[in-house]
């Protein structure tokens, strides 16, 4: 790196986006809202597809209806005209070698100053013909001073607050050029861009922003998922490089056959297997228990935690429950305290909305050891939450928590000793991948539901069954059912892509012609259903976006029977228990993992009422197609999972910061990772802290900081 300059390079992507020519504070606000609020966060904001604009055609060529691009010279100076609708339009005529057209614009009269007689553009668009006359309404356009200066991919960039395409790759550009002063440090060890023939840095930000062809958006696309995979498993090799070691807590043989008497049920040979597997680590192991605990949605995992939890206190220990949620973390404080407290076990709840001198009381009867079980949320890892004697910890996890959090759980008692941790995820992982990213835990796995679990209806239709479906949420709701909707996006997007793009699919490759059709958002969806659908009935809406509090008052709400339709992105995956919902639909299903699918589908069915789960297909064709049918014919979580790493690789097993179908912004490895990469991933990883168990070295130096920023980034998006 002879030609890079760190001072230059790290001034730069530490500048506020605010910082570049031509954004104020106005623009730069709507970038805020984007999650970029720096040069390095703008430089990360990936393009979401390409538009082909090097299909050029004569207009004697073009089809009708189909997008594409035409080079095409100015004949006469636009002109503007208001409507009788008051829309303002404007006209002028442009030609090319085989004939002429006739280009509109509407609401747009500062296109008037744009063109003059004369000049060469590259319009991008549809034409449509009436007779001999010739009509494009609205194309893209982009001055040309002569047929060969424009590049063919043209960046689709996620959009938001009022930016536009354009606004955006002017930003970009400017950056990019200043990188080329400074040059870009390499994350990736050589020898990994060297065995899996990856370009540099430098040309990979290059080649994603400003690719000149399709084989550089796909080089681009490995090198961002092998680096966003090599940071991720740094991430796990320094966790598992310092393994949990230290005093466990003293537990001695215990009965828990009063535990078992008073569930009521009796428990399924997995919970027996995973209740022996943990037992055994708590009594007789020589190091403090590292497990995760991972099971189907149903195959009761809580039942298997309570009983780590009566070990613990039984011993004399203090334990504690970390939810990811408030709603989630009361919902296991209602579950458990009166099992709890029949035992003679003091129970409390700690949120970050508990009073002031609630959290007081409770963090000093903690310290004082006159409270045996906290159950809460993030309240419970901070500095002045100190237990007397902590013996475990137990998180339900739900893939919410990152890595550094993990690892930092387990703090060592005043004793001296080292408290058990036991991590629940409800997602089914498949025993290989859970091996690579949870590999400083030991595994235990309820593959097994309790017998007489309610199978939930699976059934996968297209838009014509629309009116027969929204018949059927009125049926639900009127035999006093409640109904999710789910959707893959936040807000419409403010363009839609279409004609002749790369996109990406829902594997994670560059596919040409990719058919990408208009997503559902959350919030229009809501307002429809409201407005127009059933304005009889009680609409919510929940998304990533909204604040917490906001998040938690409204799932309180549907818990509450006080909303009758929920419509909401994927953050209800990690939601209250609502026995009353009946029916999960979920809009442009092809769009979602079938992990994901199947922790939506496990909303339902919790209660006597009989379940339904409706997925609204949209597109995707034939694989689509097949992947859909896996769900609607299999049930077992397991064997759904094992099909969804085959077929699209281990996204959809990482943490996801936004409740999204993806991440946003950067491909992220919801969208892009595969095993083969992964696995890679975490070999060179390894090899690494073996050799640098630090990272001091000056080869490795900006690979910790980028691993530590994103590790931190999970963190949060968690608070």
């Amino acid at each position: 790196m002879s030609d890079f300059c760190e001072e230059t390079y790290r001034k730069l992507m530490l500048s506020s986006i605010g910082s570049l020519h031509g954004i104020g504070v106005k623009r730069a606000e709507a970038f805020s809202r984007l999650g970029v609020y720096t040069v390095g966060d703008l430089l990360r904001h990936f393009p979401r597809a390409y538009q082909n604009r090097g299909n050029v055609r004569l207009l004697s060529q073009g089809i009708e209806g189909e997008s594409c691009s035409y080079y095409l010279t100015v004949a006469t100076q636009p002109r503007s005209a208001t409507l009788k609708n008051r829309k303002v339009i404007t006209k002028f005529r442009a030609f090319d070698e085989s004939g002429s057209v006739e280009i509109v614009y509407f609401n747009a009269r500062f296109l008037e100053n744009s063109f003059r007689v004369g000049e060469s553009h590259r319009f991008w668009g549809k034409i449509v013909r009436s007779g001999s006359k010739v009509t494009m309404t609205a194309p893209l356009h982009e001055f040309c001073l002569d047929l060969t200066d424009l590049p063919d991919f043209t960046p689709i960039y996620p959009l938001g607050g009022g930016l536009s395409q354009g606004l955006i790759t002017e930003a970009i550009d400017a950056v990019l050029v200043r990188l080329d002063a400074c040059g870009v440090p390499e994350i990736l060890p050589k020898r990994f861009r060297q065995e899996r023939a990856l370009p540099s840095a430098r040309e990979a930000y290059r080649m994603i922003h400003r690719p000149t062809s399709r084989e550089e958006i796909e080089k681009a696309r490995r090198y961002f998922s092998a680096e966003e995979l090599y940071l991720f498993s740094l991430g796990l090799a320094t966790t598992k490089n310092r393994k949990r070691s230290g005093t466990p807590p003293r537990m001695g043989k215990t009965d828990l056959t009063p535990f078992v008497e008073c569930l009521g049920f009796p428990l399924t040979k997995a919970q027996q297997r995973s209740i022996r597997e943990i037992y055994h680590d708590m009594i007789d192991a020589d190091c403090p228990m590292s497990r995760l605990l991972s099971g189907d949605v149903g195959s009761g995992k809580t039942a298997v935690a309570a009983a780590a939890l009566y070990l613990a206190m039984k011993n004399g220990y203090q334990a504690a429950f970390m939810a990811p949620t408030e709603i989630l973390a009361a919902q296991h404080y209602d579950s458990l305290r009166t099992m709890m407290e029949g035992f003679g076990f003091r129970v409390a709840l700690l949120l970050g909305s508990t009073p002031a001198s609630r959290k007081k009381e409770i963090r000093r009867a903690l310290a004082e050891g006159s409270l045996d079980l906290l159950i809460g949320t993030h309240s419970l890892i901070t500095e002045d939450t100190v237990f007397a004697r902590p013996g475990l910890v137990i998180t339900d996890e739900q893939h919410r928590f990152g890595v550094s959090q993990r690892a930092g759980l387990g703090r060592t008692s005043p004793d001296g000793e080292t408290p058990h941790v036991l991590v629940m995820s409800a997602t089914p992982i498949p025993r290989t991948l859970a091996l690579i990213l949870y590999g400083e835990l030991s595994l235990s796995m309820l593959d097994e539901l309790p017998p007489g679990r309610k199978r939930v209806d699976t059934f996968v239709v297209d838009e014509r069954y629309r009116a027969r479906l929204n018949a059927f949420i009125a049926k639900q709701v009127a035999e006093g059912g409640q109904v999710y909707v789910v959707c893959p996006t936040v807000e419409a997007k403010e363009e839609e892509m279409e004609g002749d793009l790369i996109a990406f699919t829902p594997d994670g490759r560059a596919e040409m012609n990719f058919e990408r059709p208009k997503l559902a958002s959350a919030v229009e969806l809501s307002r429809r259903l409201a407005e127009e659908v059933f304005p009889n009935l009680s609409i919510g809406l929940i998304h990533g976006k909204m604040k917490g509090s906001e998040k938690e008052a409204v799932m309180q709400r549907f818990a509450a029977a006080e909303i009758d339709v929920l419509v909401s992105t994927t953050v209800i995956e990690v939601g209250v228990n609502v026995p009353n919902a009946s029916l999960m639909i979920v809009e442009n299903a092809e769009r979602f993992g079938l992990a994901q699918l199947h922790q939506l589908r496990g909303r339902v069915g919790r209660g006597s009422r009989k379940a339904y789960c409706v997925l609204v297909a949209s597109g995707g064709g034939e694989l689509a197609e097949k992947r859909l049918s896996v769900m609607k014919n299999t049930y077992d979580g397991y064997k759904i999972a094992e099909y969804d790493l085959e077929l699209r690789g281990p996204g959809d097993y990482f943490p996801s910061r936004t409740g999204s179908a993806r991440q946003h912004g950067h491909f992220g490895v919801t969208l892009s990772a595969d095993m083969d990469t992964l696995k890679y991933a975490m070999t060179m990883a390894e090899e690494t802290v073996r050799l640098d168990p630090t990272l001091a070295g000056e080869e490795n130096r900006f690979a910790a900081l980028s691993m530590r920023s994103l590790m931190a980034a999970d963190e949060r998006a968690m608070q």
